[in-house]
């Protein structure tokens, strides 16, 4: 059985949006691309090296594939994530599968929900998500993801493509490790924990003036 994981930088406010550079992915009118790079140290670095290293195939949306094809295959060959990232295999979230020109890529095929069950059900390394939020919406809506690893960054974005969405089902998820840097970033590991469940603080007789709050919210 092989596990779904789903590894992004997000910011305080959920937004996952272009955190490598103005250039990545300016769409919708998003303005702050690259807004890591300011935090960014030589122990952020290092955190998300460990994503990477342990055996995985790579998980992508179109989108995603194309900023990463246009990338890695040219960047310095002794560079630790080009040398993962190139000879992975990679599964791609597209309707254009004759398209993918980068090496060791192949389309998930219409039925991604199903394709990925599938995919989860053999054996094999991880299943690792980078960024493609739309694909990460589609398989937290079907509860196939095991585990998030984000890097969260001490800024708010205000808008921007996020990491949760409306269609994201209401679920706990327990803390699997954290750790944080000296620039604010917290690197934290978050694993699915069952459903949501409420209590309340209130007066187990409440007052005349409670009972008219609540009546006036219907």
């Amino acid at each position: 059985m092989r596990k779904i994981v789903a590894a992004t930088f997000v910011s305080l406010d959920g937004v996952m949006q272009a955190p490598g550079g103005p250039e990545e992915d300016p769409t919708g009118g998003f303005a702050f691309g690259g807004w890591t790079f300011p935090f960014w140290d030589e122990a952020s670095g290092e955190a998300v090296g460990e994503i990477f290293a342990e055996p995985f195939d790579l998980l992508l949306g179109r989108r995603t594939y194309d900023i990463f094809a246009a990338y890695w295959p040219y960047a310095d060959k002794d560079d630790s994530i080009a040398k993962a990232f190139n000879p992975a295999r990679k599964y791609v979230a597209t309707h254009r599968p004759e398209s993918l020109a980068w090496q060791n890529s192949e389309a998930l095929g219409a039925d991604i929900v199903a394709a990925l069950r599938a995919l989860k059900a053999q054996d094999g390394p991880r299943l690792l998500i980078q960024g493609s939020s739309d694909l990460i919406h589609q398989l937290l809506a079907a509860e196939l993801i095991d585990e998030l690893r984000l890097m969260i960054f001490p800024l708010v974005l205000g808008k921007g493509k996020r990491l949760f969405d409306g269609g994201t089902p209401p679920r706990t998820f327990r803390v699997a490790g954290v750790r944080t840097f000296s620039t604010g970033v917290i690197a934290a590991r978050y694993e699915p924990a069952g459903a949501v469940a409420t209590g309340s603080f209130g007066h187990e007789n409440p007052s005349e003036a409670e009972i008219e709050r609540r009546r006036t919210l219907r």
